[in-house]
Order: C-alpha cells, then sequence, then structure tokens
C-alpha cells in the first residue's frame, strides 16, 4: 500500500491523477462522465417529467390535475454519486466492485447498481461493516451519506481502491463539528442516531480529545435537553435513553455545558432551526447571556436542496389540492421530512414508488406522515368522479422516470391515458 497521510479524511484529503496506477482513493470521478451519461438517461431521465416542466409544472387530463413541486428529486449530490459508481463500473470492468451500504436511499437505483455487478455491503444491527473479505485488489465505493471515521481507517487498511461519493453538503457538517470538538463544544446533532450520515458526521469528533457528540431526533428529545442544561433532568434516566446516541463517555453534567447544534443535511430545516433556539435560550435561562455567548453555537447546515425541496412543497400547498402524493424511499430521510410537511395541510401519500398506486382496484399503499414504520393500504383515495388537484414531489433520491410513472398511474386511476407527444 503506498504511503497515505492526511490530517483529515475526504475533505482534505488530495486527489491525484486518475492516470496513476497506484491510486488509491479518488473523489473526483474518471473523467468518464460523457462515457456513461447515456445509460444514466436511459435509467432515469423521464418524458412526463419533462412534460410537465415544459407546461409550468401542470399537467391536466380530462378534469384531473397533475401539480408538480418546482423542485423535486435528484439533487447535485445524489445525482454525483450515481454518476459515479457508474463510472466506476466502466473504469474497473474487471475488478469486484463493493458499496458500503446503499449508495442512496432507493430502491431502484441501488437495484440499478446490483444488476452491474456492484456488490452491497450490509450492516449489522449496530450499523457497523464486516470488511474481512475486501481484498486489496477491490474497489470499494463510498455512498453519498459518507462513512464512519473507523469504516475508512478500516479500508484504507486494506490497500483496496476507494471511490468517495459522499456528498458536499454532508463535507460541509463535518467541518462544522470538527471545529465544535477541536474549540471544546459538544456537537448536538439534529438527526436520527441510526441514520449512515448522522453515524458518520457524529464519528467526525472523535477525532479530538474528549471530543463528544449527542444526537436528538426532534423538537420533544431537544426539549429533555434543555431541562437537564435548566437542572431539571435526571442524570440516570438520561444517560438510559441516550446510550446509543451519545459519544463514548458522555456526561450530561460536563458535555451539555458548552453546545454546538448542526443537524443532519435531511431533516426538517424549521425543526433544526427551532432546536438551535431552544437550547440557546435554556442556556441562558441557566447561567445567564454571557454563558449564551460563549458557551453556544449554532449554525443551519441544512443542505440547499433540502431547503428547496421544502420551500418549493410549501408554495405549492398555498394551492387548493385534493391530495398530496410524495415519492421516495421509505427510509428516505428527506422524503420523510416532505411527506411531514405536506401532511400538515392535505391528504399526504408517501409511496415509495408507482408500485404504491394501483389503478385497477383503486388503491394506494403508503407511509403514514409522521407515524414511525407505520403502512397502510387506503381504498378510494382519489374520487372516481369531479374535478381533483394532485400535487407531486419526490425525494432527492427519486429518479425522474419513477416520478413519471407515479404520475401515469395517478391518472390511470381514473381510466385517463397520458400519450406521448
Amino acid at each position: 500500500m503506498p504511503a497515505f497521510s492526511r490530517p483529515t479524511p475526504y475533505a482534505r484529503l488530495q486527489d491525484m491523477a486518475a492516470t496513476d496506477e497506484h491510486i488509491t482513493y479518488y473523489r473526483k470521478g474518471f473523467g468518464l462522465k460523457a462515457d456513461v451519461q447515456g445509460e444514466l438517461s436511459a435509467d432515469y431521465n423521464g418524458w412526463i417529467v419533462d412534460t410537465l416542466r415544459d407546461h409550468d409544472y401542470t399537467l391536466t387530463v380530462e378534469d384531473v390535475t397533475i401539480r408538480l413541486a418546482r423542485e423535486f428529486g435528484f439533487c447535485y449530490g445524489v445525482e454525483r454519486a450515481v454518476e459515479y459508481a457508474y463510472q466506476t463500473r466502466r473504469k474497473f470492468p474487471e475488478r469486484r466492485l463493493l458499496l458500503v451500504g446503499e449508495i442512496i436511499h432507493n430502491p431502484h437505483v441501488n437495484a440499478k447498481l446490483r444488476g452491474m455487478g456492484i456488490e452491497i455491503l450490509e450492516p449489522d444491527a449496530e450499523g457497523v461493516f464486516d470488511f474481512s473479505g475486501v481484498r486489496p485488489e477491490d474497489v470499494v465505493i463510498l455512498p453519498a451519506f459518507g462513512v464512519t471515521m473507523a469504516a475508512f481507517e478500516a479500508l484504507r487498511a486494506k490497500g483496496c481502491v476507494l471511490v468517495d461519493t459522499t456528498c458536499g453538503s454532508v463535507l460541509n457538517v463535518w467541518k462544522r463539528v470538527e471545529a465544535y470538538a477541536r474549540e471544546g463544544f459538544t456537537a448536538l446533532i439534529h438527526g436520527k442516531h441510526y441514520h449512515e450520515e448522522t453515524r458518520a458526521t457524529a464519528s467526525q469528533v472523535l477525532k479530538y480529545p474528549g471530543g463528544s457528540y449527542l444526537v436528538v431526533r426532534d423538537m420533544s428529545e431537544a426539549g429533555e435537553v434543555c431541562d437537564y442544561i435548566e437542572g431539571r433532568g435526571d442524570r440516570e434516566a438520561f444517560l438510559t435513553k441516550y446510550r446509543k446516541a451519545a459519544s463514548p463517555g458522555f456526561d450530561p453534567d460536563v458535555h451539555l455545558v458548552r453546545i454546538g447544534v448542526a443537524n443532519q443535511t435531511t431533516m426538517l430545516a424549521k425543526e433544526s432551526l427551532a432546536i438551535g433556539e431552544a437550547v440557546g435560550d435554556a442556556i441562558l435561562r441557566a447561567r445567564g447571556e454571557a454563558a449564551r455567548a460563549t458557551d453556544f453555537r449554532t449554525f443551519d447546515t441544512i443542505c440547499s436542496a433540502t431547503q428547496e425541496r421544502q420551500d418549493a412543497v410549501m408554495a405549492l400547498l398555498e394551492e387548493p389540492l385534493t391530495a398530496m402524493v410524495v415519492i421516495g424511499g421509505f427510509n428516505s430521510s428527506n422524503t420523510i421530512s416532505l411527506a411531514a410537511l405536506c401532511a400538515e395541510r392535505v391528504p399526504t401519500y408517501h409511496i415509495e414508488d408507482a408500485a404504491g398506486i394501483d389503478p385497477e382496484t383503486g388503491t394506494i399503499h403508503f407511509r403514514r406522515a409522521g407515524v414511525k414504520h407505520v403502512e397502510a393500504t387506503e381504498s378510494g383515495w382519489l374520487a372516481s368522479e369531479g374535478s381533483v388537484r394532485v400535487g407531486v414531489t419526490a425525494g432527492a433520491s427519486t429518479p425522474n422516470n419513477k416520478i413519471g410513472e407515479t404520475v401515469a398511474r395517478i391518472l390511470a386511476t381514473r381510466g385517463l391515458v397520458l400519450q406521448t407527444a
């Protein structure tokens, strides 16, 4: 294995020329974008979405109107990750290709990669990967979520080629929590402690002696943190509840004194901002204005694409709608956030793909917004007659062809067929 030195993985590791046969780390692709563009377009683009764009994101067929949010589907980070996976297959046609977990949370995209001969490694119940079968001659793709420091170091030690597709927005959060750890602040992360991205983010603080983190899922859990800051918490109960969401050796009496707030990039932006404000106010009430100024930091680290999709949905919800259909993997955090926003205003159906809609029976199989892991099937979700307006959006890991298939099935539920131009 060639000599390797870096102050920080991913963000500061310098890329080398792709022509050097000794290179074992790539972050900028292989210059094969043009070679894979046709394949990517065939696999993921869709004419129905193009038609909607060309008609002000509106499609009316008889008495059914479809309104598509103006920002939806694949974001830049997802496009980049998927494209790099295709480039990797083209660059190493004879090598064994491995992917550390799902590249993004979309079953169709991951199925396409499997069909290309890319083996997807699965983590155990604790989110840990077994790399014992990885060989030096293998090529390993790191997903858009990134991987933990421990996983990265284990793979570097193998000497295999690494192709890093970690999203730039995720890297920005890593830089933020690194700064917190370096300055002696606990990183309070608004996210899901079991999510790949949050695991990777949290691991960044452990590079620094005494680095600490705590992950809170929502405002309710953030409220428990605020209670503890203000002296109303139960130490043992707190440690028991957050044992899987906190850094090793976490001590709330020590580590909830200086706090820096960050977030998983795909969470609800308004909730992340509210959590930051609540924690700052708790420190203010507990120890005064000077303590808030010196012992509290907060930055909005929601990615721009997530924010844009949430903003576009909010704008669409200002219109009269019969229902909202939100398309994306049931394990897709940004899709779950979109569904939660929509459910506040209108009947909302989070479906994984077009197969969730059965035009023959008039049923829809969906995940209930805001209810963890609860799926349902509803008949008559779309009235059989009369004018209806259905809003549609999709998570950042949903390709356009899957959005188009969904639109076609919505129309088919009313016996309508959309003809190509």
